[in-house]
């Protein structure tokens, strides 16, 4: 029988009855407000201080299941879970003691038939009563629709994969729970992957089917990912980040190898031809691979290495994988660290030139030296040019560092000629990047030095690679065509491993061959090993070809007192190696110049 017929009395009369023994001197609401009460869409009950129910109405009863007489006498913390969590439940204690003046939570409370819905609750006091109000609202459907926007929100609209931001949240999510050791592994792994080539599909056979292949090939992933194992443990999540790139994150993940077989089903995978509404496509995909204990990772390190690890699968040929190498990225971070420093470093000085002696094999006199720059650098040490010099041709500072050393060089050989002088003074060779000749007046910058610290023309030469010219035409053979007829000598460094196209050294402003060290290596008796006949062969006849065009011949790398013997039988002019000197400061070469001590180490 219904708990609102005539015969069992209405939950209002049965509210009126109970404020009535309690509080005696409260007036009773008039009757349309109980009636209202009851007959209210609000599913609501009044709760006395010790948390047990008084009167509820039929809209509650209908919610939890059941009737209203029936949940009088409940504990109210009960019906709607309040004991869930601690924060919650010592709020409802506080409201009910009076100390605090309302509570609003979030539950999901479980229906009598099985289903659950999503319920707003809300306790505060009754004006007047020691009682308070329970109100329960169902928002199931309010909370229905924010999974669906929050899904259309957090999933990629063409592929239906979890988009960026859920990915982020996921990535984030993982990493904090990694932290406080819930088990598993406490390791994370990522493949980021980039589709090759994806931007000619579009523009050759338009977006439509561009977003086809998308979605196709986010099938292909998922399905990868399934059959590796990580579909039934949850711990994957395959997402769109954008673009052409995807990427396949494995929580708890076992290790290397573990990120190195998906990337390799995944790649194959992605190979796999795709049928596209009568169109067949093959395409191919770069993948950078990242595997690292969680602890002390965070979302942005990991997608930074993930980054570059993609990166370097591009730039070492595409369509493959390629795993994240420490050593590779300290490189790499180095590199960055040095080009952000190094036109300032000009400025403030952090460069200093060493030199190397070039002898004469004949008579062991000194007859010139090279110019090496080194860098001082605050955090890094004292650096070789192999270690900036290419960054420099990169971002341009070659011009603002080439332009200092020529002038540092220049006036510390005028030193030497004016501390020592003598009727054969060393010339100072300095290396010149093909950059300088076509990003700066070199020719102009060279007659302003050696103005300026009054070295003569002849005691200068500038080396340039064989590659750099070799192809020289237009501005560059211009420029070194005015140096020559300047008086300036042009040497070509590293010769024999280039182009070595000898027809240009007879068209070509040259003066010097410098002879690369590879040839030279192969010199050597020492400790029973025999020498190749045919490097004798080719240096001999490259020094007779230079002398019969009027060039000289330096031999780089000489390293043994052997390797000079044999330079000097074939006709080499000079020679230059550790076996005479390293590269050593301006001091220690005003000592090896002094005509009175040739240098013939080792015989």
């Amino acid at each position: 029988m219904s708990a609102t017929s005539e015969g069992t009395g209405s939950a209002a009369d049965s509210i009126r009855s109970t404020l009535t023994e309690r509080h005696p001197t409260v007036p009773v609401p008039p009757r349309d407000y109980r009636a209202a009460f009851d007959a209210a869409h609000l599913a609501m009950a009044l709760v006395g201080r010790d948390g047990e129910v008084i009167a509820a109405n039929r809209a509650l009863a209908g919610l939890l299941g059941g009737e209203p007489h029936s949940l009088a006498g409940q504990h109210a913390a009960d019906l709607v879970d309040l004991a869930a969590e601690a924060r919650t439940w010592q709020a409802y204690k506080e409201v009910l003691r009076g100390r605090q003046a309302r509570l609003r939570c979030t539950r999901r409370l479980k229906h009598p038939d099985g289903h659950s819905l999503w319920t707003e609750v809300t306790l505060e006091p009754v004006a007047g009563t020691q009682d308070v109000l329970l109100s329960v609202a169902d928002i199931s459907d309010r909370r229905d629709l924010q999974a669906r926007l929050r899904h259309l929100q957090m999933h990629d609209p063409v592929t239906r994969l979890p988009n960026r931001a859920l990915f982020f949240e996921r990535l984030s999510a993982a990493l904090e729970s990694s932290a406080y050791g819930q088990g598993g592994t406490g390791r994370i792994g990522l493949c980021y992957l980039d589709l090759d080539g994806f931007k000619a599909v579009n523009d050759t056979l338009g977006h439509r089917v561009g977003d086809r292949l998308l979605t196709a090939v986010a099938a292909r992933l998922t399905q990868c990912a399934d059959q590796c194992g990580y579909g039934r443990t949850g711990g994957h999540l395959v997402a769109r980040l954008g673009g052409d790139e995807f990427a396949l994150l494995v929580e708890d993940s076992t290790g290397t190898e573990q990120l190195v077989d998906l990337a390799r089903s995944v790649l194959d995978a992605v190979q796999e031809p795709f049928d596209l509404a009568g169109q067949r496509l093959s395409v191919s995909a770069s993948i950078g691979v990242v595997e690292r204990d969680a602890a002390g990772t965070s979302a942005t390190g990991l997608m930074q290495a993930a980054d570059t690890t993609l990166y370097w699968a591009k730039a070492d040929g595409k369509a493959r994988w390629t795993l994240f190498d420490p050593e590779r990225n300290a490189h790499r971070m180095t590199r960055q660290a040095l080009s952000s420093t190094l036109r300032p470093a000009v400025e403030r000085g952090e460069f200093e030139l060493e030199y190397q002696p070039l002898v004469d094999l004949e008579s062991g006199a000194v007859r010139g030296v090279e110019a090496l720059v080194r860098w001082n650098h605050p955090q890094f040490g004292t650096l070789t040019p192999n270690r900036f010099i290419g960054i420099a041709e990169e971002d341009g500072s070659i011009v603002q560092l080439g332009r200092w050393v020529l002038g540092t060089a220049c006036r510390q050989a005028r030193r030497w000629q004016i501390e020592q002088p003598s009727d054969a003074p060393v010339f100072v060779s300095v290396n010149v990047a093909v950059r300088q000749v076509w990003d700066s007046d070199l020719v102009g910058d060279v007659a302003e030095i050696l103005a300026e610290t009054g070295l003569a023309p002849q005691l200068l030469q500038l080396e340039l690679t064989e590659s750099a010219v070799m192809g020289s035409a237009g501005r560059p053979l211009q420029a070194l065509q005015a140096l020559s007829d300047m008086g300036v000598r042009i040497a070509i460094d590293d010769f024999g491993t280039g182009y070595s196209n000898l027809a240009y050294l007879s068209r070509l402003p040259v003066s010097v061959l410098k002879l690369d060290g590879s040839f030279v290596r192969g010199f050597r008796y020492e400790e029973g090993a025999h020498p190749n006949p045919a490097d004798e062969t080719i240096v001999e006849a490259l020094v007779q070809l230079a002398h019969r065009l009027g060039l000289t011949v330096t031999a780089e790398c000489v390293e043994t007192a052997g390797q000079a013997a044999r330079l000097r039988r074939v006709g080499c002019d000079t020679g230059q190696g550790w076996l005479y000197s390293r590269a050593v400061p301006p001091d220690r070469i005003a000592e090896m110049i002094d005509p009175r001590t040739p240098l013939h180490p080792g015989e």
